[in-house]
C-alpha cells in the first residue's frame, strides 16, 4: 500500500551523482515501494537541484529501522558540535 505522503523540504548542500558533484537544492522524504532495496517498503530520501536536470539526483532508501537509526545519529552527532561551528 502506497501512503503518497511525502515532505519536501528546501536543503542548502551538494551531492555526488554520476556526473560529478552538484548543489543540492531539495529534500524530498517519502515511505513507498522501493525501486532497488530488498524490502517491501522503505523511507526513500531524494536529494535534487530541480534547476539542474534530472542528474541532478542522489536517491537512498532505507528500511523503516536503517533510518529511524540514521535519524538518531544525526541528531546525536548535531547535538555534539560546538555552537561556534554551527550557522
Amino acid at each position: 500500500m502506497c501512503t503518497y505522503l511525502t515532505e519536501k523540504v528546501s536543503v542548502r548542500g551538494s551531492g555526488k551523482g554520476a556526473c560529478g558533484w552538484f548543489g543540492v537544492t531539495e529534500a524530498s522524504v517519502y515511505f513507498d515501494h522501493p525501486v532497488h532495496a530488498q524490502a517491501g517498503h522503505t523511507l526513500n530520501i531524494d536529494f535534487l537541484n530541480p534547476t539542474a536536470g534530472p542528474s541532478a539526483r542522489v536517491a537512498v532508501e532505507l528500511t523503516a529501522e536503517s533510518a529511524r537509526a540514521l535519524a538518531k545519529a544525526i541528531q546525536a552527532t548535531l547535538d555534539c558540535v560546538p555552537p561556534g561551528l554551527l550557522e
